[in-house]
């Protein structure tokens, strides 16, 4: 929106002001009909459009631009005059309104703040980091003077346009005796406030580099309370104060931090509305989908300064357009965020393509398994030191609600703390129950994860399970897998060409679409496709899931997919139109998406012993073979044990060896069902069934 520059007029008295504003709620349809919703639903606000109030009389404008604080109660208490003139009955259920000022042209980055906007109308943009619950602040106070010859009740502030701030300043001298004392509020007779504060956080994306993101404490009253929650990203219109502190014991502080007390909120429901898409650059956006290799464009476009893992790119291609979100006819919703895990040797450029999808997508916070706890990743209850309030904090999957969580290094968490984001990644919620504060926080974002293998290289002769070090609870709620392994072939030669040309500057990729011009596209996608199934793709997504399950139905116990992964296959569909900007899934995004999951499945889904697909392998860490060999050194045990009162270790590896069954995997399956509690230590080296 063009700013619109206020040139201060001083013309308007102070006397007619209000006059004007009645004048102009008047002439007005939209403003005369929001009044009458008002009488009929007791509503407290009138949202004010500001370029409206512009458009009627310029130094209007000025007076609640400049002088806020003044101006606006003037102008709640002529509109409440009003609306009682109207509605007699209506003071009886409200007793004050408001006018909440929107569409405030002149918006400050939170990191821009300065004196000069001090006690004026500033607007604001950012993501809310903390809240606490509501609270009541006391308006007006009914005071009892216990001085036996007073005993007096009086309202304090006596002048009716003032009322409490947060700190409550109580008189020194009784103004009915005139005499100092003691005072005791008389709660049932005093005036109360419904009161909130909150923190909201600079937009990642508007974050200069190696900066620590700027805050601002914000105070929410009346029917603003409740109106956003952690993650929400807002536009704040409002007064700019400074924070007051409670009286220190020796001398007065002379440095403040800002604060800014809500005029009006706005929620940014739609979750791209911070990209600006310009008409030149829709056309370009229209004209690139027209590309019939469009989708193998934006493939390639994705990190070229990275050699190869085409598949993988594909991958990170899908989950940055995404499928779309779906709500059921009984309010189920079905997330459309496709999650993306990749687990590769050292040195094959994970961290490198996690820092480029944080570069084109619209909307990403990056955070890395290392340093971060269960609370940093989901959201913590604290409480602030000063005022003993306690805040529901966000943290970056809340943070990253409506876009992309990327996580390096997952397999570096603590096991506690990978636990908090089994329910974000499937329900895409986040549940806080601490410190009498239960609240349910939206995360709707797709997770992008690497990590490195358990024992640093990955060994394809050992199950997935074995190889990462997460528990298949997490594993299974990642819709794609990919492997990377740093093995030497004929493409080493191309690979250090390629690198060498990156360090050169020499490299010249062809048909690559530059990055911003490609984050655009994928908001464009995002933000106004949302393709639905054809009935050619859902033979093929359907023909794939019935005869990848009829394929081993002839072998006991074996699942080759789940669905889990059918769900999967119609978001990677969906994904795969919106890089066409196409709202129809054809035959061939089905396809696509059936090529790019099979080759998932023949990598990580394998039973290693057997050779079959078994995703069994991802969504519980044991395939077929496993457990077939689990149960039956289990029955050897429990044989051995009621025979002679426990089973002995040598004994149990002489009949496994027997069932075909190594030593080295009986002792390892041993050791597993000890942990998992299926057998315990009877005597030493001696086992029973539990």
């Amino acid at each position: 929106m063009q700013k619109i520059i206020i040139v201060r007029s001083m013309a308007l008295q102070k006397a007619d002001y209000r006059d004007v504003f009645l004048e102009f709620i008047e002439s007005n349809e939209k403003y005369r009909k929001q009044i009458g919703i008002m009488i009929t639903s007791r509503k407290k606000s009138l949202e004010v459009n500001f370029i409206d109030i512009f458009s009627h009389n310029d130094q209007l404008a000025d007076l609640i631009a400049n002088s806020p604080k003044e101006i606006l109660p003037k102008l709640e208490s002529s509109l409440y005059e009003y609306i009682t003139t109207l509605d007699p009955t209506y003071q009886s259920d409200v007793k004050k309104v408001h006018v909440r000022i929107k569409n405030f042209p002149n918006t400050i980055e939170l990191r821009k703040l300065r004196t000069e906007y001090l006690h004026k109308l500033v607007s604001v943009e950012g993501i809310v980091t903390k809240i606490t619950p509501v609270k009541q602040r006391l308006k007006r106070a009914t005071l009892l003077h216990l001085r036996p010859d007073c005993m007096q009740e009086f309202v304090w502030p006596q002048n009716e346009d003032e009322e409490f701030d947060e700190f409550l300043e109580i008189p020194s001298t009784c103004p009915v005796c005139g005499k100092t004392g003691q005072f005791k509020i008389i709660e049932e007779k005093s005036e109360f406030m419904d009161w909130q504060k909150a923190a909201i956080q600079e937009r990642p994306e508007e974050m200069p580099p190696g900066q620590t993101p700027r805050q601002l404490e914000i105070i929410l009253e009346d029917d603003l309370v409740d109106n956003i929650k952690p993650g929400d990203r807002v536009i704040l219109t409002g007064i700019l104060e400074t924070k007051k502190e409670m009286p220190a014991k020796r001398g007065a502080k002379s440095v403040f931090d800002f604060i800014l007390r809500v005029n009006s909120v706005e929620v940014l429901q739609k979750t791209l509305d911070e990209i600006q898409i310009s008409e030149s650059e829709q056309a370009e956006i229209q004209k690139l989908a027209q590309d019939p290799w469009i989708v193998e464009r934006i493939i390639a476009s994705i990190a070229p300064e990275i050699y190869g893992h085409w598949e993988i790119k594909e991958g990170v291609a899908v989950a940055l357009f995404g499928g779309v979100p779906k709500t059921t006819f009984s309010g189920l919703r079905i997330r459309g965020d496709i999650h993306v895990l990749i687990i590769g040797d050292p040195g094959t450029a994970k961290s490198q393509l996690l820092h480029f999808v944080a570069k084109v997508a619209p909307r990403a916070i990056m955070a890395n398994g290392k340093g971060s706890t269960s609370a940093g990743l989901t959201a913590a209850v604290t409480r602030d030191s000063f005022t003993g309030d306690y805040y529901i904090e966000a943290g970056a999957l809340v943070l990253a609600d409506g876009g992309i969580a990327i996580i390096d290094e997952i397999d570096k968490m603590r096991s506690e703390d990978r636990v908090a984001i089994h329910e974000a990644l499937e329900q895409q919620t986040v549940t806080v129950h601490k410190a009498s504060i239960h609240a349910i926080l939206n995360a709707r974002a797709t997770v992008i994860a690497a990590g490195n293998p358990k024992f640093g290289r990955y060994f394809e002769d050992r199950p997935v399970s074995d190889n990462i070090n997460l528990p298949p609870t997490l594993l299974s709620r990642f819709d794609l897998i990919f492997v990377l392994i740093d093995k030497p072939n004929e493409e080493d030669q191309l690979l250090a060409s390629h690198i060498l040309d990156v360090h050169a500057g020499n490299l010249k990729a062809k048909n690559v679409i530059p990055p911003e011009l490609l984050k655009k596209y994928i908001a464009y996608a995002r933000k106004y496709v949302f393709p639905k199934l054809s009935e050619e793709a859902k033979n093929v997504l359907q023909d794939f899931f019935i005869e990848m399950r009829k394929k081993y139905s002839e072998k006991a116990d074996t699942v080759p997919i789940t669905a889990r992964q059918l769900e999967a296959l119609i978001r990677i569909s969906e994904a795969y139109a919106r890089m066409r900007l196409s709202n129809v899934i054809t035959k061939e995004d089905a396809e696509r998406a059936v090529n790019l999951v099979r080759i998932m499945l023949e990598k990580v889904g394998i039973d290693i012993e057997t050779g079959s697909v078994d995703i069994d392998s991802i969504m519980t860490g044991k395939p077929r073979s496993a457990r077939d060999k689990m149960i039956t050194i289990l029955e050897i045990i429990d044989t051995l044990a009621g025979k002679s009162g426990c089973a002995k270790l040598k004994d149990i590896i002489n009949e496994a060896e027997r069932a075909e069954i190594e030593k080295s995997q009986a002792e390892k399956i041993i050791s597993q069902m000890m942990k998992e509690g299926l057998i315990y230590e009877h005597k030493t080296d001696c086992y029973r069934k539990a």
